[in-house]
């Protein structure tokens, strides 16, 4: 885990907790059998890149809320994915307990990251927003 810390302080705790899950995930998705690994399998992995680049994303752009929201939205979205692989028994208890803490924890980076930059995780729009909208 001593790389982890190196490696966040260039690039941020979020994005390398979310890299460090994919290095375990992408294994783990190929483990799937060959009627899941092209359907579930696939969909897993694009999610959780997509969560990297957004997390890439807000790194670099002075603009961090949308990224951060469309992040935040991979993870929850990586979430039931990995519950519907689990309740396949594509992935054993033990792999989904690694998995969930692996994106609650990614999650929990990211909301701290958006309080930071004042945002929450729900957007409301204000009446006078709306009607002038």
């Amino acid at each position: 885990m001593m790389a982890m810390t190196d490696n966040s302080k260039r690039t941020g705790a979020a994005v390398e907790a979310h890299y460090q899950f994919l290095v375990w995930l992408l294994p783990a998705v190929e483990r799937f059998p060959r009627n899941h690994k092209f359907t579930l399998g696939d969909r897993i992995v694009t999610n959780a890149l997509d969560v990297l680049e957004a997390l890439i994303d807000a790194t670099y752009t002075k603009d961090r809320v949308q990224y951060l929201r469309q992040a935040n939205l991979g993870i929850e979205k990586l979430r039931f994915l990995i519950r519907l692989a689990a309740d396949l028994r594509l992935l054993d208890r033990r792999r989904h307990e690694h998995a969930a803490r692996s994106l609650d924890d990614t999650g929990r980076l990211i909301g701290g990251w958006m309080k930071v930059h004042g945002s929450s995780s729900r957007t409301t729009v204000k009446a006078s927003d709306a009607t002038t909208a």
